[in-house]
């Protein structure tokens, strides 16, 4: 089967997990906790109004109301579209899934993975240092808190990171579902003073104002302050940068992994291999 029979209705996840409004940023939380995926669909009925991702809720953790968290009028695709626009959209876009509507029905979810797993099929012998290797790669030492962890991830734009240690020998891999898997609901109270004089009232003065505190609640996502090897994954599954794409995407696959660090032949940490770079095979000629 060539790329171009290859369709998303084929490949795409049809009992969807979604929210409906109104819901709130927790309820998002506890289903990408309890399923790992990397987002939600919001709905209203069955209509697409939105979505909701990790990252959202990461780069917004003082936000709670779906709405204003949600990206709405996401990008979708239809049902008899191919693999290969669907994985174009996705890299030009970077982003990790497609809604799949027919009208304005929602009817599946196509995701990168289900595109590696296309990838997988395809028998692809290309080697992926030739144009697949994710040269610019980030590393963190295994010490760094995980607030830290957080904010370099968002800096640097990436979904994972290699964790090295103090001999900057690889122990490990940090992604952004293993921050949502430790994140935490933080309750708070603030305080804000105000006064009802003005300043235009010349006859005011500061000390006979009428002063008033409010208080208020805050519920925001926090990261423990734990340093990144207490959480990180330690069983890292890797692959040399002469390995085949479509190996590695079957590898991917079958370690439910999104990235895969790239070791040399002293087993160092080379560069890095992201399901988004894999899917590029779908429409980049040999």
């Amino acid at each position: 089967m060539t790329t171009e029979e290859m369709l998303a209705k084929d490949y795409m996840t049809k009992d969807v997990v979604s929210v409906e409004i109104p819901s709130s940023r927790d309820d998002v939380l506890r289903i990408l906790k309890r399923t790992g995926i990397s987002g939600v669909p919001v709905v209203k009925g069955d209509q697409l109004i939105g979505i909701v991702t990790r990252k959202d809720i990461l780069h917004n953790a003082e936000e709670n109301q779906i709405a204003l968290l949600m990206s709405s009028e996401p990008l979708t695709i239809r049902p008899n579209a191919t693999l290969s626009e669907a994985a174009q959209i996705m890299t030009d876009c970077n982003i990790r899934r497609l809604p799949v509507v027919d009208g304005e029905k929602l009817v599946g979810l196509l995701s990168v993975s289900d595109l590696v797993s296309a990838v997988a099929k395809i028998n692809d012998k290309r080697e992926i240092r030739d144009r697949f290797v994710h040269k610019q790669t980030f590393a963190i030492w295994e010490e760094t808190p995980l607030p830290v962890v957080g904010r370099i991830m968002e800096l640097a734009e990436v979904d994972a990171m290699p964790i090295l240690n103090s001999e900057n020998k690889l122990t490990g891999i940090i992604s952004e579902r293993d921050l949502i898997r430790c994140s935490r609901i933080e309750d708070d109270v603030q305080t804000s003073d105000f006064s009802t004089g003005t300043d235009d009232d010349e006859w005011t003065w500061e000390s006979i104002r009428d002063n008033h505190t409010i208080s208020y609640g805050i519920s925001k996502v926090e990261l423990p302050n734990r340093p990144v090897k207490d959480v990180m994954v330690t069983k890292v599954i890797s692959v040399p940068n002469n390995a085949e794409i479509s190996d590695c995407a079957l590898k991917m696959k079958r370690g439910r992994v999104d990235q895969m660090p790239i070791i040399d032949n002293d087993q160092r940490l080379s560069g890095m291999l992201f399901d988004r770079d894999v899917i590029t095979a779908l429409y980049e000629s040999e």
